[in-house]
């Protein structure tokens, strides 16, 4: 009897090869990194030698990831507020711009928290962006923000190296910057910027290699979809993900690993692992969003046999969990509480108080039994209807 896979490997074979010859060759997605002119990465008895995709595991055995600058993490419950300071800081009558990187249900947690947090504390928030991760409009909304004078910005850098310069107007004009996750190159803590709150990445990178393996059993060949940029949170999470998996669980072996910097992309590496390593049970995918296009390749090639591990909640791939799908788990930090922490350094700063250069929010493993919980917890929202239908609730 013909398998499904078998039968599976022909159809995506049939359909790729069609592609090809009406609209040119597909992009590459195989085991080496995404950058032409790599080499091929070698394949070992334990699969891909991480080394081959630039990951020195030696880097990632710590229990939390340092700061951009080397800072050691500080967990949120050590940055409090008295209510004299929260006072203090209602007779200022200041205000505040939140700049995200981008848009969807974890920016609206960070929207939500922060708003919360400036609503105890008297500031107005006098303008929300995203800058669809596009470094050239994140300068402009910078340039834009700074015209309404705030006394505070709140925002996720979308690139270190340019964010140098599109938020240099902030500093130089005294703003109480607060970043969310990333860095920002030649800036320090405590000297252009207050701190950075985050999630604790390398939890989450181990906790997707944990769901991961109780996805497959203990054993299986995955793919690795990867964000190949410079970019501090998903390398780190990522990384630690891959050695983990290694380290603990070496009877599931990484078979084929592409990067990619454009969300849209992912579909076309799932579509090309899944032709040359049919064999493939499981996915990892850098970030929620990313992984809808991981979900659209499984659908189209008709492998609901292969099973996808993410991080960050998401509406549509939350319902595809709750409806048995491909998507079966996520960890995710708490955008909510990182919200919220954010705005409170920032009215610290504002009175002279210390605050730390480096703070990491809690980290959930979700699944389909917990989804209502964890929107709860990281987004302070009910779960949507449709989910809601599809638990049975």
């Amino acid at each position: 009897m013909i398998s499904l896979k078998k039968v599976s490997y022909f159809l995506v074979m049939m359909a790729v090869l069609f592609t090809t010859a009406c609209a040119g060759a597909t992009p590459q997605a195989t085991s080496a990194p995404s950058e032409a002119g790599d080499e091929p990465a070698s394949e070992s008895s334990t699969g891909i030698d991480l080394a081959t995709l630039g990951i020195d595991c030696f880097q990632y055995a710590d229990e939390y990831a340092k700061g951009p600058n080397g800072e050691e993490a500080t967990p949120t419950s050590e940055v409090t507020i008295s209510d004299d300071d929260v006072a203090a800081v209602r007779e200022g009558g200041y205000t505040a711009a939140l700049l995200w990187a981008g848009a969807g249900e974890w920016y609206n947690g960070l929207t939500d928290g922060a708003r919360a947090e400036f609503d105890r504390l008297g500031i107005e928030i006098v303008a929300i962006s995203e800058a669809a991760f596009d470094p050239a409009k994140q300068a402009t909304d910078v340039e834009t923000a700074m015209a309404l004078n705030p006394d505070i910005i709140l925002t996720l850098v979308v690139d270190p190296v340019s964010g140098e310069r599109a938020f240099q107007p902030a500093v130089d004009a005294g703003v109480t910057l607060v970043l969310a996750d990333n860095g920002v190159n030649n800036y320090r803590a405590g000297e252009q910027y207050v701190g950075i709150v985050t999630g604790d990445h390398y939890g989450m990178g181990r906790g997707a290699a944990d769901l991961m393996a109780e996805a497959l059993g203990n054993e299986g060949e995955i793919g690795f979809i990867y964000h190949d940029a410079d970019y501090f949170v998903t390398n780190n999470r990522d990384r630690a993900f891959a050695c983990y998996l290694q380290e603990k669980y070496p009877n599931i072996k990484i078979v084929a690993a592409g990067g990619f910097t454009e969300e849209p992309k992912t579909e076309e590496v799932a579509s090309t692992m899944l032709v040359q390593h049919p064999e493939i049970d499981g996915f990892y995918v850098a970030w929620d969003v990313a992984a809808e296009g991981v979900i659209a390749a499984l659908r189209a090639a008709g492998r609901s046999d292969v099973k996808v591990v993410t991080e960050d909640l998401g509406a549509n791939n939350d319902l595809d969990m709750a409806m048995d799908g491909n998507m079966y788990g996520k960890t995710i930090d708490l955008p909510y509480d990182i919200g919220v922490t954010m705005a409170r350094m920032a009215a610290l700063d504002l009175l002279d108080r210390p605050a730390p250069p480096f703070v990491v929010v809690d980290l959930m493993k979700v699944k389909k039994d917990n989804l209502e919980e964890a929107w709860q917890k990281a987004l302070n929202l009910e779960l949507p209807e449709d989910i809601k239908n599809a638990l049975g609730q």
